[in-house]
């Protein structure tokens, strides 16, 4: 009987060790499972590796005194089993601000091992964002080092990439296509509707992408996803979830966020709220005194009264409040089925466009008023996955989303009694099926299909301050209907265990249909239809020699078919300027080659590089035009040249990246990232000019410390200027920059040094401080219409539970 009973002890005994030998390893920061790393020790033939939850079998392992874990882009971890026998088998892995590759990426639709992936792409991950404590998702992308933000009023921030902008990016959120028939090609600020703090990670993809994404993937892809809820292991529903305050000082900022996210076995949810305000930014001490802003417009006593500013330094009126809503739910309906849903909201207050408050007119203000009403920011995305390998696809994915923008201008001359308002809505449907087939451990092929459709609905109207009256006005936009279908083909093949070759197709059909009114303008036309089709291709490959050296070579062809902001759009783009409809536009078509190179050595020093060149045909430029046989016109009592978008000739745009990451000692790391550019516009008459959207030079240097409670880091940020003969000819606005000695624009050099540094005081509470702009310069990013912040004090709390 005693026997017995020793048997079943020991039974029990080796089943309770089995059972504590499934080890959780999860990110230290973000507590996400990190699948993939390795677990072994000195005499390991072969590492145990984590599955996509993060678990891993130690039953190979017990007792071992020396147990390390393993994972790109984190410290080595070196423990033993009897620690993490204390630690309850789940230990957290520390991110680093030193990087051999990224891993994964879901710029391309599908997360992959980016070492097979041709194109360079740059990843912001949840750590970085925790301490930088960027104020927008424009802030963020420029976290990248490799993102130029320019911005028209604080409310703002328009991406820059490798000489392009606005409507020759794409933005895609949880994989749903962002863009709109009416993204401009001037500076745009839709990536401020979505919220900095709900992001789970952003991907920038570089160079053309339209095979994947039609439309405007030209010079980069920016991928943002969100948070995302997860399931109950054991099935009980706990709920966790992070509060978050910031608070800075430059524009009195006051910022507040809170998530919660429960889940059983077989649904999970999550709820986010993000409220922001600011007050008008302050500028910094130390740069031009053309930036200054000595005086602004109040209304008094029906009266537009221009008022000496007590702080010129304080950029009035720039103030504006936002709020971002978020919820989300998984249903997994079968083990490889999950049906998903998204709800996303932001919404901004009234904001006024800063540069155009700066413009005069007869030695007095312009404008009595000149601001953008709220920006609304609606969708509602419903996805289904679907895993389980077949003869058509390992993997399926169905998206289905309904998004809503909604957008206003107010303005109002001087002391002016008539006020213009200018809404637009656009309602933009989307449809994507995408699959993904492995044909043996060299084959990867990803093919899919996309159909979208937006509906453009602009009204005006013209309110009478004097008596209170209001009739109908002109609007900016026609009534359009803009689509777009296209299916494409795309295969990544290992040719050996050192090559793989990328090569990709797509079809596509883009169309216009546009309705306009003529009682207000002499408009030739009443309709306007547009087609075009396109067929684009990539080819690129990867060679890696060693494990420690990458060779990407790339060349792509890209597409942009005309929106209804190029055919259709009436509105005044600078002083003395009226741009005005042109139906007759041809899309406009890319090729780029590229080539990158990266090296790590001794796991300590990582350097890389990147050339690349774009071409761009038939581009659409903003030139003078006639309008049936005229060549100016009355808008807004002014007489003003008439101008539209055109097809022109050719662009070209080519630069160089390069960055260096370095190990200086243990949690001591140095990383620096310089970008360079050049680019000019060919016309059909020979004429050449500079292209629009080109940068200076531009970089930063940042070294930082890491430890499990503990990071600071202290950086650098700098960027060229612009001689006056160097800016393009449809940007000489004298706002938007700093006067020479000739009393010519022109845009100045500046760099800024900065500080911010993260604690953790507890497991349920960090604290994050910093110090942004330490010299107090006053400096504008090339093409913004407002000054950067001055020196920022920002302190914030993040407490999880």
């Amino acid at each position: 009987m005693n026997k017995s009973l020793l048997v079943a002890f020991l039974l029990c005994m080796q089943a309770v060790a089995m059972f504590s030998q499934t080890l959780i390893v999860h990110d230290q920061d973000t507590d996400q499972p990190l699948a993939g790393a390795s677990v072994y020790t000195e005499n390991a033939k072969k590492p145990v590796l984590t599955d996509e939850k993060g678990h891993a079998d130690l039953s190979q392992l017990v007792g071992s005194s020396r147990i390390f874990i393993a994972s790109e882009g984190y410290q080595l971890l070196e423990t033993s089993y009897f620690k993490l026998e204390e630690s309850g088998f789940r230990v957290g892995l520390i991110a680093t601000a030193f990087k051999l590759e990224t891993v994964v990426m879901s710029a391309s639709r599908w997360d992959q091992d980016a070492s097979r992936f041709s194109q360079s792409v740059q990843s912001i991950t949840r750590r970085d964002v925790h301490l930088q404590n960027p104020q927008s998702a424009a802030d963020l992308l420029g976290l990248s080092g490799k993102v130029f933000i320019q911005k028209s009023q604080q409310g703002g921030g328009s991406p820059m990439i490798r000489g392009f902008g606005t409507n020759r990016l794409l933005y895609t959120v949880d994989g749903v296509r962002m863009n709109t028939a009416i993204f401009r090609a001037g500076n745009i600020q839709n990536v401020i509707s979505l919220d900095p703090f709900a992001m789970d990670k952003t991907e920038v993809l570089f160079g053309p992408s339209s095979v994947m994404y039609g439309s405007d993937a030209i010079g980069a892809v920016m991928s943002f996803k969100t948070l995302s809820p997860n399931y109950s292991e054991d099935g009980q529903v706990k709920p966790s979830g992070q509060a978050v305050f910031r608070y800075s000082t430059a524009n009195q900022e006051k910022t507040g966020h809170f998530d919660v996210q429960m889940g059983g076995k077989r649904w999970a949810m999550l709820s986010s709220i993000s409220a922001n305000e600011f007050e008008d930014l302050k500028m910094g001490s130390h740069g031009p005194q053309s930036y200054l802003r000595p005086f602004y417009v109040v209304r008094q006593d029906s009266l537009d009264v221009v008022v000496s500013n007590p702080d010129p330094r304080v950029q009035r009126p720039s103030a504006y409040s936002q709020m971002n809503l978020m919820q989300k739910l998984k249903l997994l309906l079968h083990p490889s089925l999950e049906l998903r849903y998204d709800f996303h909201y932001s919404e901004t207050s009234d904001y006024g466009r800063y540069d155009r408050h700066l413009r005069t007119q007869s030695g007095l203000p312009r404008y009595g008023r000149w601001d953008y009403g709220p920006q609304i920011w609606m969708m509602n995305h419903l996805s289904l996955e679907h895993k389980q390998p077949n003869k058509g696809y390992d993997r399926l994915m169905v998206h289905l989303a309904h998004q809503k923008f909604g957008e206003s201008r107010v303005d109002r001359g001087f002391n002016e009694p008539l006020q213009n308002t200018r809404k637009e809505q656009v309602d933009a449907w989307s449809f994507n099926a995408d699959f993904i087939k492995s044909m043996g451990s060299r084959h990867i092929f990803q093919y899919g299909m996309e159909a979208v459709l937006n509906k453009v609905q602009s009204t005006g109207q013209i309110l009478d301050l004097t008596t209170g009256q209001i009739t109908g006005g002109p609007s900016r936009y026609p009534q359009a209907d803009w689509f777009s279908a296209g299916a494409y083909l795309h295969e990544n093949w290992a040719i050996s265990d050192k090559i793989n070759l990328n090569t990709g197709l797509r079809v596509c059909i883009n169309g216009l249909d546009a309705r306009f009114d003529t009682a207000y303008y002499p408009i030739p036309f009443t309709q306007s239809r547009n087609r075009n089709n396109a067929l684009t291709g990539s080819l690129g490959a990867t060679f890696r020699p060693s494990p420690s050296f990458l060779i990407q070579v790339n060349l792509s062809s890209a597409y942009r078919a005309p929106n209804v902001d190029d055919v259709g759009k009436v509105f005044d783009s600078s002083p003395g300027n009226v741009v005005v409809p042109n139906p007759d536009l041809n899309a406009e078509r890319a090729l780029c080659a590229e080539v990158g190179v990266a090296k790590t050595i001794a796991d300590r020093l990582k350097v890389s590089a990147n050339l690349y060149h774009t071409v761009l045909n038939d581009i659409m430029v903003l030139r003078d035009f006639n309008l049936g046989g005229e060549d100016s016109l009355v808008y807004d009592g002014a007489l003003s040249r008439i101008q539209a978008i055109q097809n022109g000739g050719t662009g070209r745009v080519w630069g160089a990246e390069g960055s260096l990451e370095l190990q200086l000692a243990p949690h001591l790391y140095l990383q620096t990232q310089a970008n360079w550019m050049s680019g000019d516009e060919t016309q059909t008459d020979g004429t050449v000019a500079n292209l629009r959207h080109v940068t200076p030079w531009y970089g930063s240097t940042r070294l930082t410390y890491l430890t499990n409670s503990f990071s600071i880091q202290v950086y650098a940020l700098y960027s060229g200027g612009l001689a006056n003969e160097d800016l393009p000819v449809d940007e000489l606005d004298p706002t938007l920059y700093a006067t020479n000695p000739d009393g010519n624009p022109y845009a100045p050099g500046w760099y800024t040094f900065n500080f911010k540094s993260t604690v953790t005081v507890t497991e349920a509470l960090r604290i994050s401080a910093g110090i942004e702009n330490l010299l107090d310069v006053r400096y504008r990013p090339l093409r913004s219409g407002i000054c950067a912040p001055g020196r920022n004090f920002i302190l914030s709390l993040r407490t999880v539970f």
